[in-house]
């Protein structure tokens, strides 16, 4: 048999090896895709299967996380794709699927103080919230877009208010009116501190004055008893001081669920 026959010979089997490689991949993907959506997406599932090994790994960072994260928010991430290039969202999929499932917990920062650092941990279910999102945004920002989750609450043994740990996510960011505030400040991005969905450098919005006091009313916090921050993608994460309210003020705040009913709300749960 001559060389260049042998040659031939193998070139032919390597290309019908990766054909068949390909077609495996694809195959898996079919099957995996079946799976998860039998379990409608459960996301602690999820992330055992891309801890299993690299190719798994590589699989939901390119594909199942962006599938979970429309069928648990349809409508939210819908909103958040409208315009968006190639229909990418900032940080990337698996970023938002975090977002929407985990509350990050709170270490104290320069403009909030707790004492001591409290723990991220997985959420049974979120609501977010484009009306809520509103109350986050100055009046010369208010055509952005912003989803805020109502606030994860945690009992303070020492305090007799509760710390409250929200986060959000913008759409659009790169072209938002917030963004351009933050550059039009030059203010430079928080020190120690990263976005914890992304990992991303984020801007403090107390430092930059960009907080709202319907802020502080649509937590039901004093005006100076909050922060966030917004990362360099759009992700939000902050922590407010939650007052117990009498029974007066929460007849006061009839008003404002019945916008929420009007809203275009999100409940995403756990499926468990």
């Amino acid at each position: 048999m001559s060389q260049s026959h042998c040659q031939r010979r193998r070139l032919n089997l390597n290309r019908i090896a990766e054909s068949s490689g390909d077609d495996s991949a694809i195959h898996n993907e079919i099957i995996l895709r079946l799976v998860f959506d039998s379990m409608k997406w459960d996301v602690r599932s999820l992330c055992q299967t891309a801890s299993v090994n690299r190719n798994l790994r590589a699989l939901a960072k390119r594909l199942l996380w962006k599938e979970m994260c429309i069928y648990r928010a349809p409508r939210m991430i819908a909103s958040l794709m409208e315009g968006a290039p190639n229909g990418r969202i900032g940080g990337e999929w698996e970023a938002m699927a975090k977002l929407l499932f985990y509350c990050c917990g709170c270490n104290p920062t320069r403009h909030f103080r707790t004492g001591q650092s409290y723990p991220g941990h997985f959420m049974k279910s979120s609501r977010f919230s484009k009306t809520s999102g509103r109350s986050f945004l100055m009046r010369r920002c208010r055509t952005d877009l912003l989803y805020v989750s109502d606030p994860c609450e945690h009992e303070i043994s020492d305090r007799s208010d509760d710390l409250g740990v929200f986060r959000g996510v913008f759409g659009g960011f790169m072209r938002s009116k917030t963004r351009a505030c933050l550059i039009t400040k030059e203010l430079e991005v928080e020190e120690g501190v990263r976005c914890p969905f992304c990992g991303g450098r984020v801007w403090s919005m107390t430092a930059a004055r960009l907080i709202p006091k319907s802020a502080a009313r649509r937590l039901g916090t004093i005006e100076n008893g909050l922060e966030y921050f917004v990362c360099v993608n759009g992700h939000l994460h902050g922590s407010c001081w939650l007052v117990h309210l009498s029974s007066d003020e929460d007849e006061n705040n009839d008003d404002d669920e019945e916008e929420d009913r009007e809203d275009d709300r999100n409940q995403i749960g756990s499926n468990e």
